[in-house]
Order: structure tokens, then C-alpha cells, then sequence
């Protein structure tokens, strides 16, 4: 019996969830991901934070799992007799454990997706100990050095000259350099090469590209344009999340691989974020919005000013070089290829809110990825060089991911 203090709100997810495990197959990983997903999105928490929070859910609860099943060695957790212990309570308890932390906020919407979710697990000394676990293994993932990143108050210092006044709200995220990575040796890592030179052909391209598509009401933009760029306008993880559930639900799939490729694939996630803004503030390059309005001052003369030009959705507020978006998806899209290899490919699928809710679909990772860079150029805030370079900057950290996919070793979080 649902106790009467339950929020309609948790009853209405849990209900979403049946009808989710009921259509796609989903697991007990899948159905939490989604109500993971749906509890961060309405924290209305930054990308990064978001991230970083289904990261620590998706490790903990990786670690909890394969605890249980022992399928992969190297784990964090060990116990004594993994016989007679609830997976599904395991599970449940990480989660709740792991997301509490990191999502304070919504601490009546965690526990009740717990409590519904464990009145589905039938009570004894088994489920106990799947708490016991569950709560054991996000503890353990909480005290690791990637966990939490640099306390404190941003130092980035604005750029001007004395007594020039430049707009006084902070850019995003210019801590992210400092905190430590899940795979790489350190956020410089994969820190790519110079943008193009303000005086080269390709930065005449790129500018004169995203300055005809990319504008606010721009006539070069197609239909099918306008409709991806709109869709992609969402950056918050779920809507990778959607895709990476495409692949997890299918058929004659495990709890334990589901586990271990929520953990790779947010992990990979998370240190692309990492090594995104290490890069972009790195390199401080403008935005079209900023280059296009002075477009006289960049000694080339290739490139003209339009003094009025707007993008086709709002700037994120961080420096242009690489794309974030990008360089996500690259991490995603290597490691679902990894874990798909030479098997069935199922159709990827995934909803963006900013497309008011409606889903797209792709029959390949590549597409799904393309489509990605080509969104952003279409938005007005990122030249094609900038997805490019964020594309590749996320294979390389994705196939750092997968490289411990395949060698099917239980701690994703080493170093």
C-alpha cells in the first residue's frame, strides 16, 4: 500500500516507469536512470552539476551490482556471501544514497521513488543486505577524490582595461579544470591545438558559415536545420541518457552489463565536461555573436561585419573553443559503439524539452553524432572547426572509457 504522504508527483513516476519497463524492457538500471534523469532535471541543476550527480549514481550503483554478481574484478566492494542478497534493493539504496547528496533539493522526490520501489522487494534478510550494500557502495564512491571538485568561489577575473566596463555576470564554470578526472591522467589531457587563425581561409569559412545559418532569422537555414538545432538546444544529460537507454534496452541484456555502461558512459561524460572548459577557458576564443559584431577587427577581409546579428537561441555563457555539446556526444557515441561492436544496432531514440518534448531517432551512432555538430553550427553558437575539434576530443576520452569496457574491469573509477 502507497502510504497517503507520497507525493502525486512520485506516484506519477512510478507509473512513467512501468510503462517504460513495459515498453522498451528496461531493467531495474534503465528505470531508475529515467527517474534519476526526471529528478535532476527538475533541480534544474547546470550541465555539469547534473552530470556529475547521475555520474556518482551511475558508479555507485555499478559498484553495488557487480558486488552482488561478481561478473567483473577490480570492484571497490566486496562482501562475504553475495548469495542472498536483493539486487533490486542494492540498487535502490545507492541511488537514494548517492542522488540525496547530490541533489539535496529533491530529497522528498529520492525517497519516494525509494519507498515505492522497495515495496515492490519482498522483506527478509536478503533485502537488508541489499541495503546494506547499496548504501555501502555510495559511500565509497562519496569519499573518492573525483567526487567532489574545488570548493569556493570561481577566480576567473574578467577581461578589461581599467575603468572599462565589460557585463558583470560570471561566465560558467571556470573551476571544472581543477577537479579530478574518472579516466584521464588530468583535464589538460586531451587540451587540443589553437583555433584557427583569425587570418586563415578556414576562419573566413567558419564565420561566414554560422553568420548565414546560424542567425536568429536566417533564410539559408533549411526546415530539417531549424528542427535539429532547436532539438539540440537542450544540455542537460537525459536527453544522452535517452540514447544510451536505447542500447541498455535491448534484448537479452543483464543488470550487470547495464550497470557497468551507465558507469562508463557517465564517467566518460564527466571528464569530457572536465576537459571541455579546461580547453575553452584555456583558450578564451569569441563567440559568433561577439565575432560577427566586429567582424571589421579581425584582419581579415573575408569576413564582414553585421552589427545587428543574433543567434538562433541564446549563448551559453563560456568561451566558444571546444564544443561542449560536441565533444559529449563524441564520448557517448565511442563508447555505445564499443558496447554494441559487431552486434544488432538497435534505433537510438531520445526526447529534447526544448522541442517541447517530441523524440528523434537514428539508425547509427554516427548519424546520432553528426547531427550533434551540425546542430550547434545551426544554433549561431559554435564554428564548424570548434565541433569538429570537441567531437574528436570526445572519442578519445570516450575509447579511454570503452578501452576498460572491453577489458572488463570492475573499478571505472582508477587511475
Amino acid at each position: 500500500m502507497v502510504s497517503s504522504r507520497v507525493p502525486r508527483l512520485a506516484i506519477l513516476t512510478l507509473v512513467a516507469l512501468t510503462h517504460v519497463c513495459a515498453c522498451l524492457r528496461a531493467d531495474v538500471i534503465t528505470e531508475w536512470d529515467s527517474a534519476a534523469c526526471r529528478i535532476i532535471n527538475r533541480a534544474a541543476l547546470p550541465p555539469s552539476a547534473a552530470n556529475h550527480a547521475l555520474t556518482l549514481a551511475q558508479t555507485a550503483v555499478f559498484e553495488a551490482v557487480n558486488a552482488v554478481t561478481q561478473r567483473y574484478p577490480g570492484g571497490r566492494i566486496t562482501t562475504e556471501e553475495a548469495q542472498g542478497i536483493s539486487l533490486e534493493s542494492a540498487v535502490a539504496a545507492a541511488y537514494r544514497i548517492a542522488l540525496g547528496k547530490m541533489v539535496p533539493s529533491q530529497l522528498l522526490a529520492i525517497d519516494s521513488t525509494y519507498q515505492m520501489a522497495m515495496a515492490r522487494v519482498k522483506e527478509g534478510p536478503e533485502k537488508a543486505r541489499g541495503i546494506a550494500l547499496g548504501e555501502k557502495a555510495a559511500a565509497v564512491v562519496l569519499a573518492l577524490p573525483q567526487a567532489f571538485g574545488p570548493q569556493g568561489e570561481t577566480d576567473y577575473r574578467p577581461y578589461t582595461t581599467p575603468g572599462m566596463y565589460v557585463p558583470t555576470v560570471l561566465p560558467a564554470d571556470p573551476e571544472l579544470s581543477r577537479r579530478t578526472p574518472w579516466l584521464m591522467t588530468a583535464s589538460s589531457q586531451f587540451r587540443p591545438s589553437p583555433p584557427p587563425s583569425l587570418k586563415s581561409p578556414e576562419w573566413a569559412r567558419d564565420y561566414n558559415e554560422i553568420k548565414e545559418v546560424g542567425s536568429k532569422n536566417s533564410s539559408h537555414r533549411t526546415a530539417e536545420q531549424t528542427k535539429i538545432a532547436r532539438f539540440w538546444e537542450e544540455t542537460t544529460p537525459s536527453i544522452y541518457h535517452g540514447i544510451i537507454r536505447s542500447v541498455a534496452s535491448m534484448p537479452g541484456r543483464d543488470v550487470t552489463q547495464n550497470a557497468r555502461l551507465f558507469a562508463a558512459v557517465t564517467q566518460a561524460m564527466d571528464d569530457a565536461i572536465t576537459a571541455v572548459f579546461e580547453a575553452k577557458y584555456y583558450y578564451n576564443r569569441w563567440r559568433p555573436i561577439t565575432a560577427i559584431r566586429n567582424g571589421d577587427i579581425d584582419s581579415n577581409e573575408a569576413t564582414q561585419r553585421d552589427p545587428a546579428w543574433i543567434p538562433f537561441i541564446n549563448t551559453p555563457l563560456h568561451p566558444e573553443y571546444p564544443c561542449a555539446h560536441c565533444i559529449v556526444s563524441g564520448a557517448v557515441g565511442t563508447v555505445l559503439k564499443a558496447e554494441i561492436a559487431n552486434g544488432p544496432m538497435p534505433l537510438l531514440t531520445t526526447t529534447s524539452s526544448t522541442a517541447g518534448g517530441i523524440s528523434r531517432s537514428w539508425s547509427s551512432v554516427e548519424d546520432f553524432v553528426k547531427e550533434v555538430a551540425e546542430a550547434r553550427i545551426c544554433d549561431g553558437v559554435h564554428f564548424r572547426s570548434s565541433t569538429e575539434v570537441g567531437t574528436n576530443m570526445g572519442r578519445m576520452i570516450g575509447q579511454l572509457a570503452a578501452a576498460r569496457l572491453l577489458q572488463a574491469l570492475g573499478n571505472l573509477g582508477a587511475r
